[in-house]
Parts: structure tokens; sequence; C-alpha cells
């Protein structure tokens, strides 16, 4: 869970886009996803994939 501070939501979503460029060029990346919270204001879900064949140093 992210939790981002009350009125700099739509900052963080548009830095998230950039970072997303770095998250995505990383080794064994397969995908992510960020989901905003419809309960919770500034409370965001980020779910990550890799290669289960990743080996991590």
């Amino acid at each position: 869970m992210l939790h981002v501070k009350p009125g700099l939501e739509s900052d963080f979503e548009a830095t998230f886009k950039k970072a997303s460029k770095i998250i995505s060029s990383m080794d064994g990346y397969l995908s992510h996803e960020l989901h905003r919270c419809i309960e919770v204001q500034g409370k965001y879900l980020l779910l990550l994939t890799y290669s289960p064949h990743l080996k991590v140093r």
C-alpha cells in the first residue's frame, strides 16, 4: 500500500507515470498496475509482476 499526502495525488500520479518507464525496464519485469483506493483518499495499491525465473543476487 502506498499512502500519498492529501492534495498531492495528482502530482503522485504524474510522477508515477514517469517512474513506470524505469520500473518496466528492470530485469525480469512482466507488468505493473497502480490502483487508487475508492474508499480512502490518497491510498494506492501497487502490484508488480516479475518473472519467477529471475535470479536475485
